[in-house]
């Protein structure tokens, strides 16, 4: 994204010829002070929610990220504008004058369904295709449109489109969802905050980003109580205003540089971070032997200066629980510590592409169906990596800097879609590491 400048296009990001990568000389140990940008997670269905304020909205703490730069090339080609002008984005959503997303910008990310219910909400019509981003296992939709039919929404389906409609407008249910989807819950939100009526979301997520998107929908006129819980009551008003607000830390860039400080033996302190959503992932680096104090209600510090150990087993789920966003980072960690640990993912289908390529450094790593199994060794050697996911690419990062020689990654793409200038940030804190 370009400082201070309205972020225009209805087209994706052209592919460059040369492919960049990361350079990276591990060996050294990391120290300092880091602050955690904002979150990825968040700011994607905060920009959705603009759609729906008759004005304009102000969102701070904005990450300079793929994801949010496709985000709001969406929000031009719906008629709003947005100008970003250093870690700020500015949104004028009076005017909304059209209801298609393109293609192109739908499959840059997997988050951009999120639209579909601010789009519906704001309009009553939307056409868009099934989004992408990472190849993690099927990820169907299927919770959002049985949720947005009760609400009176028609969805059909034809020739990769959605095609939705609510000729007699939208209207409050009660929603009672198979599994605590959060984009699912984040879409009924979206729906029900100007429909008529009241929804009740029954097993909703509990996601820290859940809770900002609520507390920035109520700031713009919003009725929205539980968020954070598993029930979440949504009483539909007529409009909403714009707002100003700031978006949360991102939890998970938080713990991939806790890990980059914990597998370097370093010592790192991290500001502008609420521990308390991080809270099934600092017990961890305690089991590993880590140092790790919280204070000031958003500094996190970790010394991992002596001998470590693995944890026995880690397994992901939905929050409160252990973030599979986490695991990656994780399991890079564990490679290199003394013992064995047993990596169980619930989450996703396909989340160990990464463990292939760790492979490549020296890891010992087994992996049966969603089960992985690592085997701690003392020594990584550097080698020509590729990223295939985005939290994938950050645990090739986090291996490569415990690695003796050089390790060349490429794919950065997919890195650049959840990490602010990862690279400049390990710079700070003694990382060799560049990129071109």
């Amino acid at each position: 994204m370009k400082s201070n400048a309205i972020l225009k296009g209805c087209v994706g990001v052209a592919v460059k010829k040369d492919a960049p990568r990361i350079v990276v000389q591990g060996g050294g140990r990391l120290a300092g002070e880091l602050s955690v940008q904002g979150a990825k997670n968040s700011i994607l269905p905060l920009l959705s929610a603009t759609v729906l304020c008759q004005g304009e909205s102000v969102l701070h703490n904005c990450p300079n990220l793929s994801d949010s730069d496709a985000a709001c090339r969406i929000l031009n080609c719906l008629g709003c504008k947005c100008v970003r002008e250093a870690n700020a984005v500015t949104v004028d959503s009076r005017e909304v004058l059209n209801t298609d997303v393109p293609k192109d910008l739908m499959r840059e990310m997997r988050s951009s369904i999120v639209f579909l219910g601010a789009i519906l909400g704001r309009t009553k019509q939307c056409r868009l295709t099934f989004p992408g981003g990472c190849e993690l296992g099927p990820r169907p939709i299927d919770l959002h449109v049985m949720a947005l039919r009760k609400m009176g929404v028609n969805i059909e389906e034809e020739g990769g489109f959605l095609n939705c409609n609510a000729p007699k407008g939208i209207h409050g249910a009660y929603i009672s969802l198979a599994l605590p989807s959060v984009g699912a819950t984040e879409n009924i939100i979206l729906a029900a905050v100007t429909a008529k009526g009241t929804t009740e979301i029954q097993n909703a997520a509990r996601e820290p980003e859940i809770i900002d998107l609520a507390e920035f929908l109520n700031k713009c006129g919003a009725k929205i109580s539980g968020a954070g819980t598993g029930t979440i009551v949504i009483e539909g008003v007529e409009k909403l205003g714009g707002a100003e607000h700031t978006v949360i830390a991102d939890r998970i860039v938080a713990a991939t540089y806790l890990c980059c400080a914990a597998i370097t033996r370093g010592e790192l302190i991290l500001k502008n971070v609420d521990f308390r959503h991080i809270s099934a992932i600092l017990p961890v680096f305690e089991q590993m032997g880590c140092s790790i104090y919280t204070y000031n209600d958003n500094q996190i510090y970790i010394n991992a200066a002596k001998q470590l150990h693995a944890p026995y087993k880690i397994t992901t789920s939905a929050h409160p629980g252990f973030p599979t966003d986490a695991q990656p980072m994780f399991m890079a960690l564990a490679s290199t510590l003394k013992g064995t640990t047993v990596f169980v993912e619930t989450i996703f289908d396909n989340r160990f592409r990464h463990a292939q390529e760790l492979r490549q450094l020296g890891a010992k790593i087994s992996v049966n169906d969603r089960v992985a199994v690592v085997e701690g060794v003392e020594r990584l050697i550097g080698a020509d990596l590729e990223a295939t996911d985005l939290r994938g690419g950050a645990a090739l990062v986090t291996a490569a800097l415990f690695a003796d020689k050089t390790s060349t990654i490429t794919g950065i793409s997919h890195i650049e879609r959840g990490y602010d200038d990862i690279v400049g940030n390990l710079q700070k804190i003694g990382a060799k590491i560049s990129s071109n």
